[in-house]
Formats: C-alpha cells, sequence, structure tokens
C-alpha cells in the first residue's frame, strides 16, 4: 500500500505531471479523485493543517464560485464549508504523507514529503 497519497482531478495538467513526475521515481501513490469522492470538511481541515495552510491559502481564485459566494469575505470555517460542497474550489493536487501534506504547485514540492 502507497504511503503516498494525491488528491488531484485527473483532467488537471498539474495533476498529470505530478503523477508523471511520481512514477519516473518509481514512487508508489494512490491518487483520489476529490471530484468525484468530494473530501468532507474535516478531510479538508486535516490536510490543510497538515499542509500548515490557511483556506484562503487553498482556495482556487480563478473559479467563479469565489466571487459567487463572496468568499474573500468569509471565514476560514466558511471557506472550508465551501469546498467541501465543491470540491472545484481546493487548489491541486494536494499530497498527503503520514502527518505532513503539501500543495503540489509547482508539482516539484511533493518531494518535501520524500524521504
Amino acid at each position: 500500500m502507497a504511503d503516498l497519497t494525491v488528491y488531484e482531478k485527473p483532467t488537471c495538467t498539474t495533476c498529470r505531471q505530478l503523477a508523471a513526475l511520481l512514477t519516473e521515481r518509481g514512487i508508489d501513490f494512490e491518487q483520489v479523485n476529490y471530484h468525484v469522492f468530494p473530501l468532507p470538511e474535516e478531510k479538508i481541515r486535516e490536510l490543510l493543517r497538515k499542509a500548515d495552510l490557511k483556506p484562503a491559502d487553498a482556495l482556487r481564485r480563478k473559479e467563479p464560485l469565489v466571487k459567487e459566494l463572496d468568499l474573500d469575505s468569509k471565514s476560514d470555517d466558511e471557506i472550508v464549508a465551501a469546498m467541501a460542497e465543491h470540491p472545484e474550489l481546493l487548489q491541486r493536487p494536494v499530497v498527503e504523507r503520514g502527518d505532513r501534506a503539501v500543495l503540489a504547485r509547482p508539482v516539484e514540492r511533493v518531494l518535501e514529503l520524500l524521504p
């Protein structure tokens, strides 16, 4: 079983680049398409904590929903709730390994989690 979990959207260019990087290096990883299997609020909070990110840091600012939902004026809890309800609001890919996580943008950030 892989101890590296990649939360991604398979059609995302950055996610595909990350998968290629890990595959080239022979690193086993589990892929979770969080657009098909949305992450509950608790999991989003856990990933943000592990990555030392605030919800606003992991928000996909280019998504029209950010403006529609006025997320720039919302609390952290409200942003996380919106991310759980609308997975496209969460930046990707997020990579988790044990008690650490990174937002792999650029994809080389994943190297911080590798031995």
